[in-house]
């Protein structure tokens, strides 16, 4: 009988729903006769509390990260049954996911996957009352993980690094039940890539550094900002910005005029970021622990910028400690930083050295290895 398997995320952020895509390709180029549902929870809820998960989330983004910042340290603490804002916060989660609740019972699935906390947090509390008995796998997206991810009963939790392991251990996950796998990305990154090619296919020049900018899913960020801090560079460039989903951004970076000694392509959602990343001497962005899966596993130098207080800073802390990454603290010092690192390739090829040894591209398929497989 062919395995039935449940894949949950959140839109909160795009990086949740990439981990989840990659699971759900991993499962179906492994089990091709599996029956693989990849479910976006908040589409199961009114708009009221869609629009409280995931747009108030990117407009915390854009205006007051650091308020951000604050909510990710104070719910990194000890959960308690009697804390009133941890019982109001179960409560009207679960008032707004009945239709979850039916999907959970709409067929007899063998495992759910979830890459979001919420999902695994309404599911854990479903088993608890016994009205569910799925077993379910957490996957966090993050380099460090966070009190949020520990939902018990949870029969397997996949992390990315032994910090975050030992973290799940310090509230209470056996470590037993915890594999480190790093973060799930697309299976794209798992092929090998010749990167005279993917400059060749794009139409890059191959005369100068390739320097790609990104700005996550949603286009979210100063990107304007920041691609006119990278066009003040004066070693001259092959420049590839990505706009995500913002049409309004791409709209905007398109009509700022490049210096001549630069060639600049701009670019909107691209499901081709595998073939950049393999072209890129050098990728500039926000330290989403999704994007830096993918760089880490292309093999690509990182420059960061902007990480979001919490999850992000401390994806920062890690891709620095490692030397994978450098940091760029505040636009008026980019052109001289990014120019250095540029012009020293000894230092360059260091960074993308230890990218591709903290790389897991195949991060997907030993998740869906173990769903695939579990009793």
């Amino acid at each position: 009988m062919p395995r039935r398997v449940l894949v949950l995320s959140a839109s909160v952020g795009a990086g949740h729903l990439r981990a989840a895509q990659a699971v759900e390709l991993a499962l179906r180029e492994l089990a091709p006769d599996a029956v693989v549902n990849n479910i976006d929870v908040l589409e199961l809820t009114n708009t009221s509390f869609r629009r409280l998960y995931g747009k108030a989330y990117l407009d915390l983004v854009n205006r007051v990260p650091y308020v951000l910042g604050y909510f990710y340290d104070l719910m990194d603490r000890p959960r308690s049954p009697e804390r009133k804002t941890d019982r109001l916060r179960l409560l009207v989660e679960k008032l707004n996911f009945r239709a979850l609740l039916k999907l959970l019972r709409s067929q007899p699935w063998d495992v759910i996957v979830n890459t979001h906390f919420l999902p695994a947090e309404i599911i854990a509390s479903l088993r608890s009352r016994s009205e569910v008995a799925t077993p379910q796998f957490t996957v966090t997206t993050d380099f460090e993980t966070h009190r949020l991810w520990v939902n018990q009963p949870c029969e397997r939790y996949f992390t990315a690094t032994d910090e975050g392991a030992a973290y799940l251990a310090h509230w209470g996950v056996p470590p037993g039940d915890v594999r480190i796998t790093g973060v799930p990305i697309h299976p794209a990154f798992s092929r090998p890539k010749d990167r005279a090619e993917c400059i060749a296919r794009h139409g890059l020049a191959a005369d100068r550094p390739v320097l790609l900018q990104l700005a996550g899913g949603f286009g979210v960020g100063p990107v304007a900002e920041l691609f006119r801090a990278v066009l003040a560079i004066e070693t001259p460039l092959q420049i590839v910005v990505v706009a995500g989903r913002n049409d309004a951004l791409k709209l905007q970076l398109e009509m700022i005029e490049p210096p001549e000694r630069h060639l600049v392509k701009v670019l909107g959602f691209t499901d081709q970021m595998d073939e950049f990343m393999a072209a890129a001497d050098l990728v500039l962005t926000k330290p989403g622990g999704l994007t830096t899966s993918e760089a880490l596993a292309s093999g690509a130098a990182l420059a960061m910028v902007n990480p979001i207080p919490g999850q992000e800073s401390r994806n920062s802390d890690f891709l620095l400690e490692n030397g994978a990454a450098v940091k760029i603290n505040n636009v008026g010092t980019l052109a001289h930083k990014l120019t250095a690192l540029l012009t020293d390739r000894a230092r360059l090829n260091a960074l993308r050295d230890h990218a591709r040894r903290l790389g897991r591209p195949r991060a997907a398929f030993e998740i869906a290895e173990q769903a695939l497989a579990w009793k």
